[in-house]
C-alpha cells in the first residue's frame, strides 16, 4: 500500500503535542497512578498472568504508565515509543517511583536498529496498530524480539470501531485496509477541549490482517478474545454500562469494541 513518506514525522509531532495534554488529564488519573494504582485492565492482565521475573518489551508505550505498572508487578520492562516527549516523561516517572524500567525512543519499524536483545514477553495495547501502515513488518518486529517460546500479548480496540464517523452516526471507512486515512485531530481523547488541531495519519487493520501476519511471522495463536465494551471512555457518545466498561450509546451490546490476542513464538 502506498502511504505518505512523511507520515511518521506528522504523527510524531501530533503525539508530542498530545503527550503534553495527556500527562495531567483526568483520563490518565496520574495522582492515582502515582499513589500505586495499576493502569492495566482485566483483559490484558488475564493474558499476561504472573510476570514476576519476566523480561517484557512494551511497544508504543506512550508516557509509560502501563510499562511502570508491569515493573511494579516484578517484571524487567523496556518501554518503546516514537514520541520523545512521552519517553522523557516516562523516564521522569520511572525515577520518581524508584523503578528500574528502561525507555527507548524509537518507532516500531526502526527499533531493530537500536535494540538487540530478546524478551520473554512482547506487549502492546489500545490504540496502537492504527498508526502503523504495514502489519507484516510489525509482526516481524514482534517475532524478532521474542525469545523462542516467548509470548506476545496484545489488547486493542476492535477494527469495527474505526469504520464509524467520530460521533458514530455513520459508517465512514472500510473495515479493510484499503486506504490511508488522513484526518484533523481536534482536541484529544483524553481532553476533548484541549487546544489541539493537528493532522493525523492512520490505517484500519481488520482482524485477519493482524492475525495472519502474526502467524506468518512464526507465532502460534493461543487465544483470541472479543469484547463488547471498551475499558476507556475515549470515544464520543459512550455510556458506562458497568464499572470500567463503556459502550456506544444506542448500540449497547451490539458492537465489538476491543479484542485481545495471546500468541507464542
Amino acid at each position: 500500500m502506498d502511504f505518505p513518506e512523511n507520515y511518521l514525522a506528522i504523527n510524531m509531532a501530533l503525539w508530542n503535542e498530545k503527550t503534553k495534554h495527556h500527562i495531567n488529564s483526568e483520563f490518565y488519573k496520574q495522582d492515582e497512578f502515582l499513589g500505586g494504582k495499576s493502569s492495566l485492565n482485566e483483559a490484558e492482565l488475564n493474558l499476561l498472568g504472573d510476570v514476576r521475573g519476566k523480561t517484557i518489551l512494551h511497544l508504543q508505550c506512550h508516557f509509560g504508565q502501563d510499562s511502570l505498572s508491569l515493573a511494579r508487578m516484578g517484571a524487567t520492562v523496556t518501554g518503546v515509543d516514537f514520541s520523545d516527549e512521552a519517553i522523557n516523561k516516562a523516564r521522569e516517572l520511572n525515577k520518581l517511583l524508584g523503578l528500574d524500567a528502561r525507555f527507548v525512543c524509537a518507532d516500531v519499524y526502526s527499533l531493530p536498529e537500536v535494540l538487540e536483545e530478546q524478551f520473554d514477553i512482547v506487549f502492546t495495547s489500545y490504540g496502537v496498530l492504527g498508526w502503523l501502515p504495514d502489519m507484516k513488518k510489525w509482526a516481524e518486529v514482534v517475532a524478532r524480539y521474542l525469545k523462542p517460546g516467548g509470548v506476545f500479548v496484545m489488547a486493542e480496540f476492535h477494527p469495527v470501531i474505526w469504520m464509524f464517523s467520530s460521533d458514530f452516526s455513520a459508517i465512514q471507512y472500510s473495515y479493510f485496509n484499503k486506504e490511508t486515512i488522513v484526518e484533523t485531530a481536534n482536541g484529544t481523547y483524553a481532553d476533548r477541549s484541549a487546544d489541539l488541531k493537528m493532522t493525523e495519519i492512520g490505517w484500519n487493520h481488520d482482524l485477519a490482517e493482524v492475525i495472519q501476519n502474526l502467524i506468518g511471522a512464526g507465532l502460534r495463536i493461543d487465544c483470541l478474545q472479543e469484547f463488547d465494551y471498551s475499558p476507556y471512555s475515549c470515544f464520543q457518545n459512550m455510556v458506562e454500562v458497568a464499572q470500567g466498561r463503556y459502550q456506544i450509546r444506542g448500540m449497547e451490546g451490539k458492537l465489538p469494541l476491543a479484542y485481545a490476542v495471546k500468541a507464542t513464538k
